[in-house]
């Protein structure tokens, strides 16, 4: 991947500044009585999946522009984002999309070992179609109105749950893309009865320590209904199917201006909410570079999260999800890293007990300001410093581009045509 040596080249550049500023932070800390090793004990610690498929550049309906150096196929990717967490320190796992990413179990652990990384979320397929299935998805897939049809997806789910088992995945991720178009093109009632009747034969294959994600979205591909349109359905889903069952929330999947901190707290309540796809959005599913456009509404829900550490059993599982469609993929998804790291990070920060006292005297200005004092502590030295201490790059972007790992790539991948359109 990265030569060692690069790495430490460009952490001496940057050594003794980082020093200085972490000394001055902890003493700045300090006084607010927060123990800066702590935070960074914890800081270092915390990972985030990355995609298999946010390694490729991304596109939109109408066109895609291949980068230099695309991924050929999943150990390449793997290759990537090894290159990710070997400067950041911050993206232990991977998430695979199958059939995207389905290769043998046993060589897919051999390059997992290889560049340092684990498996997290399986991630199953049935929003398009394969050269060689039976039967289409163009009119659904787990609420088709075809019993063969449902049944091809519900036995696609438990092929991604078997593969899952074999390289130690703990969790099967379920987005489809079953709606309608038009006005009267289903009957909403029968559909979703559909889809839960598939649903339930893919819940039983799970294995008794697995859990399920189902993810709701609010439009596209259909653009009149979606089955699993918003976190209500997707809360009523896993309380029908059982404790193994639980909501992904997609920071993207809302419409502009839903309070998503809310409808984490609602899940964490009540013990449904299972993981996070991280992203931002200005308009609608953007699947912008995490933290790019919204970066206090990702720390208002670092902040929910933070509250809830306490509980029992209570671990979601953490993932980006993003669509690279002008920028270097790799760059891209280590700098969303590092912002969820410092979302989380700066809720550590916040005074949880003089903000509860605020709640309790119903001083609405004082709470909102606890609040943003720790939204507002520059952390940078303390994700750096936790990066440093693991061998990883103070600096990961100046520490990739003096690498010139994306030129390297470049010459042994052949160039990818940008002729047609696409998400993927």
């Amino acid at each position: 991947m990265i030569n060692k040596d690069a790495v430490e080249q460009s952490n001496d550049a940057a050594r003794a500044q980082l020093a200085a500023d972490y000394d001055a932070l902890g003493g700045h800390l300090e006084r607010r009585g927060i123990d800066i090793d702590a935070v960074k004990a914890k800081v270092a610690t915390y990972g985030v999946a990355v995609p298999s498929w946010g390694v490729g550049t991304g596109g939109t309906r109408f066109a895609r522009f291949p980068g230099p150096g695309e991924p050929r196929d999943i150990f390449d990717k793997l290759d990537d984002c090894g290159v990710i967490q070997q400067l950041t320190n911050a993206t232990p796992s991977v998430s695979l999309h199958i059939p995207w990413d389905a290769q043998p179990a046993a060589d897919l652990i051999a390059k997992a070992e290889e560049v340092g990384l684990r498996f997290d979320a399986m991630n199953s397929n049935t929003f398009q179609d394969q050269p060689d299935q039976a039967h289409s998805y163009k009119f659904g897939s787990l609420s088709h109105v075809d019993a063969a049809t449902r049944q091809q997806a519900v036995d696609h789910n438990i092929a991604c749950i078997e593969l899952g088992e074999q390289i130690g995945s703990k969790a099967l991720t379920i987005w489809v893309g079953d709606g309608s178009n038009f006005p009267g093109q289903t009957n909403f009632t029968r559909q979703f009865e559909r889809y839960l009747d598939a649903a339930r034969e893919v819940y039983g294959a799970l294995p008794a320590d697995w859990t399920l994600l189902t993810e709701h979205k609010m439009y596209e591909p259909a653009f009149y209904s979606t089955v699993v349109q918003d976190w209500g359905t997707n809360l009523l889903i896993a309380q029908q199917l059982g404790d193994k069952a639980k909501c992904l929330v997609d920071l993207g999947h809302h419409a502009p201006n839903v309070n998503i901190e809310m409808i984490v707290a609602r899940l964490t309540q009540f013990g449904k909410l299972g993981g996070f796809h991280f992203n931002d959005s200005k308009y609608g599913d953007d699947d912008l570079d995490t933290g790019s456009i919204d970066p206090y509404r990702l720390f208002l829900v670092f902040n929910e999260l933070v509250e809830s550490a306490e509980r029992p059993d209570f671990d979601p599982m953490h993932m980006l999800d993003q669509s690279h469609n002008v920028t270097d993929p790799i760059e891209s998804l280590m700098t969303s890293a590092m912002e969820v790291q410092r979302a989380y990070a700066q809720a550590l920060l916040v005074d949880r007990t003089a903000l509860k006292g605020f709640q309790e005297d119903n001083d609405a200005l004082m709470a909102t300001t606890t609040l943003k004092q720790g939204f507002r502590t520059d952390v940078e030295p303390i994700l750096a410093m936790a990066r440093l201490e693991a061998g990883c790059a103070i600096d990961p972007i100046a520490a990739y581009r003096a690498a010139g790992y994306r030129a390297k790539v470049a010459a042994e991948r052949p160039a990818l045509s940008g002729a047609g359109g696409g998400i993927v």
